[in-house]
């Protein structure tokens, strides 16, 4: 692996694609740093210590600890990941869009930029929200975190944020067309792997003070060599169904004939089921901070949403394996995968073309999207099992080793394919990073 990493510094383009992305990520990394005017950051990161659990303590880890600076990429690259997910929900909606989405080249590109228009829209509306909220001293229990609120702070803020989240996307897709790997996704894996030191800080001071033994850090780190294997097994594990194209001869020459198979991916839907689970899971939680008056009756109803709790955990996993059914049916349309097959010649064997075809695929599918939404669904609590009921401090989120890793692999494969091209050995001699049948 270390002779990979030697050869990537031998090819000059990959070295310049390297060097490159490395450089944007730092650029990312010291804008988290740059404070956005008029506010008192000290005060505002003490409060966000105390929101972890809730929206912003999500949002907050996606933005790699820039929104409880409030920095001038606060918002991060979640404005541009609600954008893409609403264009591919309204994808199969909308006729123009499916229209598009079926165009090639040139849909792509006009997806894309109606996802980059809405990415702003958001933006404008996030940041507005936040600007109102800021200046809001009753939202911090009395806590001044704006010294001189008034128009000019609240177009500064909107200004600020809405071209930084801007900024950031533009980062992103430098990194996609001239660096390695997918930008949107490394700025995301940028800003989580930023705060995993600290952690590691934490997870050491709490071993040296003695509140963690031997043992507990011993089964810590056993756990989380585990969970990164059993990732990057269900990231890289697909379900191979076989396909034989019928021959066809024109003219004087005789096509197809061949058999091959048609890779559906187990995680499917990736990290997206997680992220809509846990905004609806925090939700309440998030709006009883804002409540001036807390009942009990309310108190109660929050509490079947704590993901502490085993109503939770339950209610948790349950939304986790809704939603990987209903991304997995967003993004796999096994009628068109059918006709597609019909059209060149191509069947199952033992499967009739057309419609039974599709119905094939959609039952495999559906089998696949339960495994994969169980393995997500037990990512997602394993922080909370270890930290509640095992009393084993857990500071690696089960989501953020989830992006890591995925981020990785998916970069790896791409830099071990211009190794590969140019007759280089990849990372690992006896076993390539291909995807597990």
């Amino acid at each position: 692996m270390l002779s990979g990493f030697r050869d990537i510094f031998r090819i000059p383009e990959l070295k310049k694609r390297v060097l490159f992305t490395l450089a944007i990520i730092a650029v990312f990394r010291i804008g988290a740093f740059v404070p956005t005017p008029g506010i008192d950051t000290s005060a505002l990161v003490k409060y966000f210590a105390s929101m972890q659990g809730t929206l912003f303590g999500m949002a907050d880890l996606f933005s790699g600890g820039a929104l409880r600076k409030l920095s001038i990429f606060a918002l991060g690259i979640m404005p541009y990941i609600s954008a893409s997910i609403i264009m591919q929900l309204l994808t199969p909606v909308i006729p123009y869009l499916e229209k598009l989405s079926k165009e090639g080249d040139f849909g792509r590109k006009k997806i894309t930029q109606y996802t980059r228009y809405g990415t702003i829209v958001v933006s404008i509306i996030q940041s507005i929200g936040i600007s109102l909220w800021l200046s809001n001293p009753h939202s911090f229990g009395g806590l001044i975190i704006v010294p001189n609120p008034g128009i000019f702070f609240h177009f500064i803020v909107v200004m600020t944020l809405t071209t930084g989240t801007v900024f950031i996307m533009w980062l992103g897709e430098q990194i996609t067309e001239r660096g390695i790997g997918n930008g949107i996704s490394l700025i995301i894996f940028a800003g989580i792997v930023a705060g995993m030191p600290g952690d590691l800080g934490r997870t050491w001071k709490l071993f040296n003070t003695g509140q963690m033994r031997f043992f507990s850090l011993i089964f810590l780190a056993a756990i989380m060599i585990a969970v990164i294997a059993a990732v990057v097994l269900i990231t890289q594990g697909y379900r191979k169904i076989p396909v034989q194209y019928a021959k066809r001869i024109v003219g004087r020459k005789m096509y197809g004939g061949q058999s091959t198979h048609i890779p559906l991916r187990v995680n499917q839907a990736g990290v997206i089921p997680i992220i809509f689970a846990v905004s609806i899971m925090m939700f309440p939680q998030t709006i009883m901070t804002f409540l001036p008056g807390k009942s009990s009756l309310i108190g109660t109803i929050v509490s079947y949403f704590s993901m502490n709790q085993w109503p939770g955990m339950i209610m948790y996993v349950t939304l986790i394996i809704l939603f990987t059914y209903f991304y997995t049916a967003i993004t796999f349309n096994p009628v068109e995968m059918a006709d597609n097959m019909k059209k060149y010649g191509g069947f199952v064997p033992g499967i009739r073309p057309g419609k039974p075809t599709a119905e094939y695929f959609d039952r495999i599918m559906t089998k696949i999207a339960f495994a994969g939404g169980i393995f997500l669904g037990a990512i997602a609590i394993l922080p909370t099992l270890l930290t509640k009921w095992m009393n084993i401090p857990f500071y690696f989120g089960g989501t953020s080793l989830l992006i890591v890793v995925g981020v990785a692999l998916d970069t790896m494969k791409q830099v071990e394919s211009h190794l590969l091209m140019r007759h280089y050995e990849g990372f690992m001699k006896k076993g390539k990073l291909r995807a597990r049948y």
